[in-house]
């Protein structure tokens, strides 16, 4: 990266500085005629006596043969004209200017971009990710907003100082003197007082820094601030920070606005001096009126662009500063070889041969030994394990035999190829790896298992609109404008050759092969039962998914199942739904019908409003009864039991920080009655009876008559919905796909039956009995393909998101595969099959697996022991497992 703001500006936009500084040339004798002009209309046109008059262009007067009205309409038509193509050039530099600036923003973040992608992997450990965010965002975004002014600006500003000081001078040197006598003071006294408030933004940056660092940390460690009382050490250290960043600030802004002052206090002598002088003269006859108001005007106009000059140096020196941390921050030591990056390569041979290390070592940053003097040799047709007690090497080794860390010493050579050489489309198609903490993208698992086939585009968009492809044309034309990458990131990407298929049509199946290989096949399933499927999309399957409602409704008539399930029925009260989803009888599409929010909707406490109960009452007024009822329940049965206790989960609707709120609603009722509560009060405790399920809770509230009211409201709900509301809920319809709710809940089309012994169990096997005899389940394992695992895989498992990450490598069908002590999560009978399956699936393929226990390694053809940094013993497991080996001593210690 260039380490001055001003050669990178001039290093990727030197053409199109120039066209601004042209441009603005242009407006120059524009500008003249704008501030001579009204001296002309005045003296001339309004105070002249008669013809011939004459018509002033840049200070040469040509006669004009017209009479006095006609020649005051030519030069106020001619001031008109030149006001336009003032503007109007103002309008096409500022245009220019802003999309210049933007395309440089893009360049300059895409280049931290590629420069965060190239960073040694422990520069990570010490640079946090909130720090990398900020500058690629916030501070890239104030640099790249002054990359456009960097050159234009001071000439467009100091243009107009020039253009109005000659008229003055042209007008009086001696209010031209005057005009101009300030400046000097100005231009020798801010840079200085400036320079300070410039040290200071640099500190104020690096403060902030720290403070969003903090704010990481605190997110990153909110568990371990929990578990030892940290809130008042961290808020206190938070706060001190903040103190120390409001001393800064404060001291900026008061030497800022002490800038400003004497800038405001010099701009107010000027008109001083004007008036004085300039009204000498005019008394004396040597100026005319017109000339000293042309003046005035032309020294007002100088103000503005002053100020801004001024404002734009400050803005320079803070886009400096920010540039030249941004810098010092993104290129650190051992970055990766922009070379080794090359998106050129399309298709890249296997590796064949063998893997050879002779006297490898690694030293990290702070100089500590990882690896030293590693040598042994594998064939790529090898299956070999890596064994070693903690801190013996073993991981490092991984990581170096993936090239993700480099070799300080020695040398590593992969199918005869020296590894440090290689292009990353080499080691990123030909290795696999998966380490102890899979990172997954916060996309689906189909996605994530897909991201393996994905280096380059494969096969174009198909964009069915015209349109559609000329604008996506444009987009890449800007992205080589701008130095980016020109790939179409919404084209096909997917490598089916690595995949070991010929059409897309085979990929499903692969990726389901993949997941089985690690034993993923029954949490797809149930990942796919929790899914959604578009109906429109997945017609088919949306047929047939009603078609398995139909056979387990007549299943559940048998007299096993009778009462798993209480079936949805337009016309009946499901005990084992909540309120809400009676009254809703549907699933919420998005938040205008938030099942944990309902007292708050305006519409569904106007339909309470509308069903009347009789005596006098509503649906409203009879649910508010049964808030209060609710709360004075839940306050005598949990007053004296602790918080945590279990029965705050069977009752979940209200939790024991709630009930401190609930006891003074209820006192405040008692009081002034439930007509005096406050809106707030109401929402409340209308809030609880929305939330109970009388099958789960059995507090006989919801019974009989009260049971009609809802299935009334139900009604008057789906009758008298708003237009706009219509696809705010999708209904029960036995006879129609919910394209909102899950698949399960879909075949079910009902609630499962509380308190029914092992009834969710059966009720799972009814299912996939079902779903199987219909040929279903690989539908749903799709189906589960989609199920979106959060963010870093955080919806998942630690034992899911190492599965996954192991069959996403697996996927590629790589030259050779490095696993790296990434099952030390599992237990040690689903690691001994996980490494049977692999082992299997790549017969004649190489494996490098970095075992956590010594005893995994007897299926492998080769065994190399780590211990104190070193390759201690190489060899078959037989041979090595002798009295007195390391290996021996790890086996013991297993």
């Amino acid at each position: 990266m260039d380490r001055s703001l001003f050669r990178f500006i001039l290093r990727h936009s030197r053409p199109q500085q120039l066209v601004l500084l042209a441009l603005i040339f242009l407006s120059w004798p524009i500008n003249y005629l704008l501030l001579d002009l009204p001296k002309s209309i005045i003296n001339r046109a309004i105070g002249g006596e008669g013809p011939p008059f004459f018509m002033p262009i840049f200070g040469i007067e040509v006669p004009f043969a017209v009479d006095q009205v006609s020649f005051l309409f030519v030069l106020c038509f001619t001031f008109l004209v030149m006001v336009v193509l003032s503007n109007g050039l103002k309008y096409v530099i500022g245009v220019y200017k802003g999309r210049l600036a933007e395309r440089l923003l893009r360049r300059l973040r895409y280049i931290l971009y590629a420069h965060v992608l190239r960073f040694p992997l422990p520069h990570f450990k010490r640079t946090s990710q909130g720090e990398l965010i900020s500058m690629i965002s916030a501070e890239a975004e104030q640099v790249g907003n002054f990359t456009a002014d960097a050159f234009a600006q001071p000439v467009f500003l100091g243009g107009q100082l020039f253009v109005a000081l000659g008229f003055i001078v042209v007008q009086d040197p001696w209010l031209g003197l005057a005009a101009m006598s300030f400046y000097p003071i100005q231009i020798y006294v801010i840079p200085k007082l400036q320079r300070r408030v410039s040290q200071l933004a640099k500190r104020r940056l690096r403060e902030v820094r720290h403070l969003s660092d903090h704010i990481g940390e605190s997110v990153g460690g909110i568990v371990e601030i929990h578990a030892n009382d940290g809130t008042a050490l961290e808020q206190s250290r938070f706060a001190d920070r903040l103190g120390t960043i409001y001393g800064i600030r404060f001291e900026i802004f008061r030497r800022k606005f002490f800038i400003k002052f004497l800038n405001n206090f010099i701009d107010k002598l000027a008109p001083f001096f004007f008036y004085s002088i300039g009204g000498y003269l005019v008394i004396e006859g040597s100026l005319t009126i017109g000339a000293l108001v042309a003046v005035v005007g032309a020294h007002k106009d100088m103000s503005s662009p002053w100020k801004e000059l001024l404002a734009w140096y400050q803005q320079r020196e803070d886009a400096r500063v920010k540039y030249e941390q941004i810098v010092s921050q993104f290129d650190p030591e051992g970055m990766l070889d922009p070379a080794l990056q090359d998106h050129t390569i399309e298709d890249v041979e296997p590796l064949t041969g063998t893997l050879k290390l002779s006297g490898v070592g690694l030293v990290d940053e702070d100089e500590i030994t990882r690896l030293s003097a590693v040598s042994f040799e594998a064939g790529l047709d090898q299956h070999v394990a890596v064994v070693g007690g903690p801190g013996s090497g073993k991981e490092d080794l991984g990581l170096l035999l993936a090239r993700l860390a480099m070799p300080t010493a020695g040398k590593y050579e992969i199918g005869g190829h020296d590894a440090t050489e290689l292009s990353e489309a080499v080691t990123g198609r030909r290795l696999a790896y998966v380490g102890p903490n899979a990172f997954l993208q916060s996309t689906s698992v189909g996605d994530n298992l897909r991201y393996a086939l994905k280096q380059r585009p494969r096969r174009p968009a198909d964009y069915a609109d015209d349109a559609v492809t000329r604008a996506r044309s444009r987009d890449m034309m800007e992205a080589r404008i701008t130095g980016n990458i020109d790939f179409d990131y919404l084209a096909d990407w997917v490598d089916l050759e690595a995949a070991g298929i010929a059409a897309a049509e085979e990929l499903t199946p692969v990726l389901l092969h993949a997941l089985a290989l690690v034993e993923m096949r029954d949490d797809i399933y149930s990942m796919g039962l929790r899914g959604t499927v578009d109906p429109v999309r997945r017609a088919d399957l949306a047929e047939n998914i009603l078609k398995a409602r139909v056979a387990l409704r007549d299943r559940l008539k048998e007299a096993a199942y009778a009462e798993l399930v209480e079936l949805f029925d337009r016309e009946s009260y499901n005990a084992n739904a909540t309120v809400a989803e009676n009254v809703l009888f549907g699933t919420p599409v998005d938040d205008r019908f938030n099942l944990d929010r309902m007292a708050e909707n305006a519409y569904v406490l106007d339909v309470l409003r509308r069903v009347d109960t009789g005596g006098g009452q509503t649906l409203y007024d009879r649910m508010l009864e049964t808030g209060q009822e609710v709360a004075r329940t839940m306050v005598e049965i949990f007053a004296d039991l602790p918080p945590g206790h279990e029965f705050f989960e069977q009752f979940a609707f209200i939790s024991s920080e709630e009930l401190p709120d609930f006891q003074l609603i209820l006192s405040r009722a008692e009081k002034a009655g439930p007509a005096a509560l406050s809106e707030e009060d109401r929402t409340q405790l209308l809030s609880l009876p929305f939330k109970l399920t009388p099958a789960r809770h059995r507090l006989g509230l919801i019974e009989g008559e009260y049971r009609s009211w809802l299935v009334e409201a139900r009604r008057i709900f789906a009758d008298d919905l708003p237009a706009e509301l219509a696809d705010a809920i999708e209904f029960f319809d036995s006879e129609k796909y919910n394209a909102a709710a899950s698949i399960q809940d879909n075949i079910l089309f009902g609630k499962v039956a509380y308190g029914v012994a092992g009834g969710a169990q059966r009720i799972g096997e009814l299912l996939a009995e079902m779903l199987d005899a219909l040929g279903l389940r690989g539908s749903v394992m799709e189906a589960g393909l989609e199920f979106q695992v959060g963010v870093g895989g955080s919806r998942l498992s630690a034992v899911q998101r190492q599965k996954l990450a192991l069959a996403r490598c697996l996927l590629r069908r790589p030259d050779l595969l490095i696993v790296n002590d990434a099952t030390a999560v599992l237990d040690s009978a689903a690691q001994g099959r996980l490494i049977d399956r692999v082992q299997e699936e790549r017969a004649g393929r190489g494996i490098v697996w970095v075992v956590n226990r010594a005893a995994q390694a007897e299926a492998f053809d080769l065994v190399v022991v780590m211990a104190d940094a070193r390759a201690a013993e190489v060899g078959t497991f037989a041979d090595l497992n002798r009295e007195g080996g390391r290996l021996a001593l790890l086996l013991q210690s297993d």
